[in-house]
């Protein structure tokens, strides 16, 4: 049966490319996925599958359900597309000026729907049920995952697996990890209070400016001296604004920063380290200060029975020395709230081929893939899936 599903595939593909180039040509935002969701909707149905539509608001899930009994694995496909204006040359290209797929959520959605239809032409020989999870709004915090899953979109789904493209790893190759491949996301934003006067007379002032430079070097100390140094942690500050004038000591500094690891310990002691040494640093000028701490994603951990059991099958795709193994990164994905529910993995599709450009990471505005990746994944989720599905 793989076979001939693979042969399927590779007839579909055409429409694949089609198909992702014209979700490319029409992005839509998170929390904003209008075209998108109907689009899949519409294709899912024309196919036969059991479809629920508005899942968790804008969430589409398709089942279908095979002609033997069995259990049931998901596919999870994000769709939404970033607020990033396209530099790129190709006939494809955004036709929503400032949006882009900076993220190959067109391509996941494509592979999703080539399984979709090559596998529901065999459904009859399929042995247990396959359930394609089409997520919005994964780019912006809080995320689509949640909503689907408490709108039901995991129930009777026994294991799950997802792709993502991968700019960094060529085409025709796949990278894995067993346990921790994302890290947990978070970010926080400090605001120090001073009192604020005229530059030539600075010890009538609480000078907001110094307090905030000194707590962003002081915040430092974070993960170089307080943080295990085998606990991988992350304290970066993106954003420090303050004053307007060269002769005005301001009375307000705000720092925004995120903050990224794999511990949930780690986690909960860096958001209290970061209270304790803004407040000491701000008592030291005698200023007071603002704090918030906003939770992102969890850490994204891949269970190492289905991770194996991903390798197994996708040995049927690709030679074995193709199947790379890479270190976590600190990157963050919501599809790390799917696997807290299920065990499954999340595999990064190789998509990079520099003779024609493809070489761009993603969230650049020249990203772009080599479309052979989309047929890859395919097979390799398909046999994934069916490899699952067999196994007792």
């Amino acid at each position: 049966m793989l076979n001939k599903i693979f042969a399927r595939l590779e007839a579909i593909y055409p429409e694949m490319v089609e198909i992702r180039r014209d979700l490319h040509m029409h992005p839509e935002l998170s929390f904003e996925e209008v075209r998108t969701p109907k689009f899949i909707a519409d294709y899912l149905q024309n196919l036969g599958l059991e479809v629920r539509t508005g899942v968790g608001e804008r969430g589409v899930v398709g089942k279908l359900v095979g002609g033997k009994p069995g259990k049931t694995v998901a596919i999870r496909a994000d769709f939404d597309a970033l607020p990033i204006n396209e530099q790129t040359d190709a006939p494809y290209k955004s036709k929503v000026p400032g949006v882009m797929h900076a993220c190959g959520h067109d391509a996941h959605t494509s592979i999703a729907l080539g399984m979709a239809k090559a596998l529901s032409e065999v459904k009859d020989e399929i042995e247990g049920n396959i359930v394609f999870i089409h997520q919005h709004a994964e780019e912006m915090e809080p995320g689509g995952a949640i909503a689907m899953i408490e709108d039901g979109c995991l129930e009777g789904v026994d294991a799950i697996f997802a792709p993502h493209m991968e700019n960094y790893i060529p085409v025709g190759k796949l990278a894995y990890r067993s346990g921790y491949i994302l890290a947990a996301s978070d970010r926080f934003e400090i605001e120090v209070i001073g009192e604020g006067g005229h530059g030539a007379f600075p010890h009538d002032t609480k000078d907001a400016v110094l307090m905030g430079s000194q707590l962003v070097c002081n915040l430092q100390q974070i993960v170089s001296r307080r943080t295990d140094p085998l606990k991988p942690a992350v304290l970066s500050i993106g954003s420090i604004h303050s004053g307007e004038a060269s002769n005005v000591i301001a009375d307000r500094a705000t720092i925004k920063g995120t903050v990224r690891v794999f511990d949930e310990d780690v986690r909960d002691r860096i958001e209290q380290m970061i209270e304790d040494i803004t407040a000491s640093t701000c008592q030291a000028v005698g200023g007071s200060y603002n704090y918030v701490y906003k939770r992102g994603y969890p850490a994204t951990w891949n269970h190492p029975n289905e991770t194996n059991l991903l390798l197994e099958a996708a040995q049927k795709v690709v030679a074995k020395e193709d199947l790379v193994e890479i270190p976590p990164n600190m990157g963050g994905e919501d599809f790390s709230y799917f696997l807290q529910k299920v065990p499954g993995s999340y595999v990064f599709i190789g998509s990079a081929n520099e003779e024609i450009g493809a070489i761009y990471p993603y969230h650049h505005p020249k990203f772009d893939i080599d479309e052979r990746s989309l047929l890859i994944a395919a097979k390799v989720l398909s046999s994934t899936a069916l490899h699952y599905l067999s196994k007792d």
